[in-house]
């Protein structure tokens, strides 16, 4: 940290940088009149965290089912699971979110902000299936024979044995999944939802405090991701705990 540090000190000397470190609270909170306010970037948090959070419950849906689908008897399901598959996962992100905002969108008359969460969500749910895919075809087949010998039905198995041991097994990759979410999100801001990112361009644009806002960007993405990352390590203990 202190090597990266001085690197960046290094380079802005070079540039003439003058650093305005004291304009940044403002930007996160204000005291006015009426009392305490967000800033900006904080608001802009709040959307982020929106977005999010909605993406995240769709991406869990999405993947659960088409993994489902992939692994299913059925040649449809099997091939419309495929087709979304690589459809989505061989096209980069922001095309897919300029294609719903612009194409898809008016058609069914459809706000910013839900096609940024239905973009994300169709993106982030192609990889989210194949870790669900992965966390059930590694239950052992014992598992599945006794739940068939006991006349277990596939709603029943799944939901009783198969998942509940699957989610504990793929609750670490399904992190990095949705911590890859939050960051992607952050392109969203191209079809002028005032999120994150987008609240540290029209600061910076207004300002040039550019490694100000954008170090500071930066940090609450860190923030964010490292809390996530503790409260699913937390479940994950608590999981274990209780298997044990």
């Amino acid at each position: 940290m202190a090597g990266l540090l001085w690197f960046i000190s290094l380079g802005t000397e070079k540039l003439g940088y003058n650093w305005q470190w004291y304009r940044i609270p403002q930007y996160l909170w204000q005291f006015t009149d009426e009392g305490f306010v967000w800033g900006p970037l904080m608001q802009g948090l709040g959307v982020t965290l929106q977005i999010a959070s909605i993406s995240m419950i769709l991406m869990l849906a999405i993947g659960l089912a088409t993994a489902l689908l992939r692994m299913s008897d059925s040649w449809v399901g099997h091939s419309v699971a495929r087709l979304y598959m690589e459809l989505i996962r061989n096209s980069p992100l922001l095309i897919q979110i300029f294609f719903i905002y612009f194409v898809v969108a008016p058609i069914l008359d459809m706000s910013a902000f839900w096609a940024a969460i239905i973009a994300l969500s169709l993106f982030e749910g192609a990889y989210a299936s194949e870790i669900f895919r992965a966390g059930i075809t590694s239950i052992e087949k014992g598992q599945w024979e006794a739940a068939k010998s006991l006349g277990m039905g596939p709603y029943s198995m799944y939901k009783h044995i198969i998942l509940p041991q699957a989610v504990q097994r793929v609750l670490p990759p399904l992190t990095s999944q949705a911590i890859s979410l939050i960051k992607d999100s952050a392109l969203v801001s191209t079809v002028a939802i005032l999120d994150l990112t987008q609240q540290g361009r029209m600061i910076d644009a207004e300002t040039f405090l550019t490694f100000e806002i954008w170090f500071t960007v930066a940090a609450i993405y860190l923030v964010v991701t490292l809390a996530l990352s503790s409260v699913v390590q937390i479940l994950e203990k608590r999981s274990n705990n209780y298997v044990h």
